[in-house]
């Protein structure tokens, strides 16, 4: 995707630098910030952005802050960078909203194919699914075309990632879907053995569509949409 916008934010020059040497030469238009206050900034004077490539630790506003803020009115796919290997700074960021994470550090090949996912799941996305049919489950309306829920009379505000989830499990009623294959199926790629982004999402879904949609743990095996 060519010309696409990213934007990279690091605190670490070199870091920058990389990733905007492999990101260009795929066809990428990259746009640098250093520090989170930055990066805000240029999230409000660039809304041609495809992304944000967003590093965790960053002085004057971090990451975490940087991604809350960005989510309260904005879609943009966050890719987020972690220093350490650690689960607890893996969820969070996903739980705020972030959408794959990379930790440092990085093979930029990896960065690169992280970055080609997430955009292909975005255009995608935007694009229609497989079908635009509308899909009727229980009281709740999964519009395709407009990428509207529907619980009854009141609109269920989902992300991206939310709204492809739980497309994919309509579409497969009453089947147990692995983490893997939905990781594959919703993400596009393999999060190479990491599937609790898959529990968080699906925490997020049952939260935010409480009763009227019953999603199902299968213990070892994945998750299934049940219906009556």
């Amino acid at each position: 995707m060519p010309n696409e916008t990213i934007l990279i934010v690091d605190d670490e020059a070199n870091i920058r630098d990389l990733a905007r040497l492999y990101l260009e030469k795929d066809g990428y238009r990259v746009i640098l910030a250093q520090d989170g206050a930055q990066a805000l900034k240029l999230v409000k004077e660039n809304d041609n952005l495809a992304l944000m490539v967003l590093d965790l630790m960053l002085p004057e506003v971090d990451g975490w802050e940087v991604c809350r803020r960005v989510r309260t009115d904005s879609n943009l796919p966050i890719l987020m960078l972690t220093a350490r290997d650690d689960d607890i700074d893996k969820i969070v960021g996903l739980e705020m909203g972030a959408d794959d994470y990379l930790t440092k550090p990085f093979n930029p090949r990896e960065l690169v194919a992280r970055v080609r996912a997430i955009l292909r799941r975005t255009v995608g996305s935007a694009s229609g699914s497989a079908s635009d049919d509308v899909r009727q489950i229980n009281s709740v309306t999964i519009d395709p075309k407009s990428r509207e829920v529907m619980a009854g009379k009141n609109r269920v505000a989902l992300r991206t990632k939310e709204f492809d989830l739980l497309l994919t499990l309509a579409d497969h009623q009453n089947i147990v879907l692995s983490r893997e294959q939905l990781l594959d199926l919703v993400w596009g790629y393999e999060f190479y053995g990491q599937t609790r982004t898959v529990d968080v999402h699906i925490a997020h879904l049952r939260d935010k569509l409480g009763d009227s949609v019953a999603i199902e743990t299968v213990w070892g095996m994945g998750y299934k949409l049940v219906t009556a």
